[in-house]
């Protein structure tokens, strides 16, 4: 077995993870909850669970943000673009067929996760910071612009993460304990990943063929 990710990457993802679905749900809540859910509850039910729901999405803001800056300094160093990426996306990433494109620890399809929670959970951060302390440094034209890019790239972003989410639990046997308990099988990391696998081998993380594989870190 091979360590592919460490406890403490671990920890940051699904911190992150965890604040984005609350975030999410209670986004939601806030924006369609009025129209949606509020026919099908009694009032006073609904107004508690806004209630808690606005508190969940203020509070854990704060955690998100602290994981979404964690995310881009653990990671930048894997998910700078290069051509190993171009042909991987020639070949589809491997989705059709049986066909593995060589990729290093981060393929060209994560590496685009990457980006859209980098970027995304920034700007959704700051426009939601922008939004939960008004008029500091803002006018009310701000404060517009502000809701609409919140609200836009709030939505944009849990359609990725949907994605994502599929991928990494019945999309792609072993992602999901990749992320869970760090490991992953080596014929795993030969077919997904060559290029990480053969990198670990040369720096005599894992034997280069045959025997044992050794922890990666």
């Amino acid at each position: 077995m091979l360590v592919r990710f460490s406890g403490f990457e671990r920890l940051v993802h699904w911190m992150t993870a965890t604040c984005f679905v609350i975030l999410a749900i209670s986004g939601l809540n806030i924006t369609f909850g009025k129209s949606l859910l509020a026919p099908l509850m009694a009032p006073e039910t609904f107004t508690a669970w806004s209630q808690w729901a606005k508190y969940a999405h203020n509070y854990l803001s704060f955690p998100f943000a602290l994981g979404v800056v964690l995310i881009f300094l653990m990671w930048i160093g894997g998910n700078v673009p290069n051509k190993v990426d171009v042909e991987w996306l020639k070949r589809g990433g491997g989705i059709v067929g049986h066909d593995h494109p060589p990729a290093d620890r981060f393929n060209a399809g994560q590496k685009m996760i990457y980006w859209i929670v980098v970027l995304g959970g920034g700007a959704v951060a700051v426009s939601g910071y922008v939004l939960m302390f008004p008029f500091y440094g803002t006018t009310i034209a701000g404060m517009q612009v502000a809701q609409i890019i919140h609200g836009t790239v709030a939505v944009l972003f849990v359609a990725a993460m949907l994605g994502h989410i599929y991928i990494g639990t019945i999309g792609m046997e072993g992602a999901f304990e990749a992320m869970w308990d760090g490991t992953v099988d080596a014929n795993w990391a030969k077919e997904h990943h060559s290029l990480w696998l053969e990198k670990e081998a040369r720096e005599g993380s894992a034997p280069p063929s045959q025997g044992r594989m050794a922890p990666a870190e």
